[in-house]
C-alpha cells in the first residue's frame, strides 16, 4: 500500500491544522476556513489522491490508503502532531487517521459524515451507485446537488453549483466511483469508541445522507465529542454555510491548540 504524493497547500502559522475534502472535491473548498483560521493555525489543504492536481493512481482506492497519503505528507512537512478536520469522506478519513495514528493526532473534526447505517441507508447508497454505474456520474448529478444544497441556495447561487459540477465532472469517473465506494462501504461503528482525541461532530439538520441521527450515533460512540447540528442546512455546510460552520469549529479548535 503506497501512499502517493498529494498536492498540497500550506498557509498560516501556530499547530498544524490539515483539511480534508469530500469525493469530488477540491482543496478550495476550505478557502474561507484557511482565512479564518490562518492566524492560529498552519493550515493545510490538499487534493485528495485522483482528485485536483494530485496523482491519479490506478482505482480502486481504500480508506486506509487515503489516511496513508495524509500520514506521508505530515512526515514530508514535519508537524509532529496535527488537528484534522474533514468533509463527508473527509469527515471518515480523519477519524481513521486518528485510530491509525493516535499519537500524532491532537483533536478530530468530522462534519457532514455519518456512522451507525441501517440496512435502508446501506441500500439508498447502493442505489445510488449502481444508477452511476449503469447511466454515468453526469446523469445523477442533478440528484446529487439536490441532495447537497438547500433550494434556496441552488437559486441564489448558481456560479456556486456550477462550479461544483465542474470539480465532479473534471474528476475521472474511474476515481469518483471508487471514492464513492469507499464513503459507502465505510461503517465506523465498530471502531468509533478507539478514537479518544477530542472530537467535533458536526452536520447540518437538513441532510439526508449524513442526518442528525448518524450524527447523534457518532457522539454518543466517541469517547470525548462535542455535537452540534446547524438547522436549515444540508449536505454542502463548507459551501453553503461557513459562517455557520466556523464559530462553533474555531470554538472546539481553540479549546484544543
Amino acid at each position: 500500500m503506497a501512499a502517493v504524493n498529494v498536492a498540497y497547500w500550506v498557509e498560516g502559522e501556530g499547530p498544524a491544522l490539515y483539511m480534508v475534502h469530500g469525493i469530488g472535491s477540491r482543496h478550495v473548498t476550505w478557502d474561507a476556513f484557511v482565512e479564518a483560521f490562518k492566524d492560529s493555525f498552519t493550515c493545510v489543504t490538499i487534493d485528495l489522491r485522483g482528485h485536483g492536481e494530485s496523482p491519479v493512481p490506478p482505482v480502486p482506492y481504500s480508506l486506509e490508503e487515503l489516511v496513508e497519503d495524509v500520514e506521508a505528507l505530515r512526515t514530508k512537512l514535519g508537524h509532529e502532531q496535527l488537528h484534522i478536520i474533514g468533509h463527508s469522506l473527509g469527515g471518515m478519513i480523519g477519524p481513521a487517521y486518528a485510530k491509525a495514528h493516535p499519537e500524532r493526532t491532537l483533536s478530530v473534526g468530522l462534519l457532514s459524515t455519518a456512522a451507525g447505517r441501517t440496512e435502508e441507508d446501506r441500500n439508498k447508497l447502493q442505489g445510488v451507485i449502481t444508477r452511476m454505474r449503469n447511466e454515468g456520474v453526469g446523469p445523477v448529478l442533478r440528484t446529487l446537488v439536490e441532495r447537497w444544497y438547500t433550494d434556496e441556495f441552488i437559486a441564489a447561487n448558481p456560479d456556486a453549483i456550477e462550479a461544483r459540477i465542474k470539480q465532479v465532472v473534471d474528476t475521472p469517473e474511474a476515481v469518483f466511483l471508487s471514492v464513492f465506494d469507499v464513503y459507502a462501504g465505510t461503517e465506523m461503528a465498530p471502531w468509533l469508541k478507539d478514537v479518544h482525541c477530542p472530537c467535533l461532530v458536526l452536520t447540518g439538520e437538513l441532510d439526508g445522507a449524513c442526518s442528525p441521527r448518524h450524527n447523534h450515533f457518532m457522539a454518543d460512540e466517541l469517547p470525548n465529542s462535542e455535537l452540534v447540528i446547524l438547522d436549515g442546512i444540508k449536505h454542502s455546510i463548507l459551501i453553503e454555510g461557513p459562517n455557520r460552520v466556523i464559530p462553533p469549529l474555531k470554538q472546539f479548535l481553540m479549546k484544543h491548540r
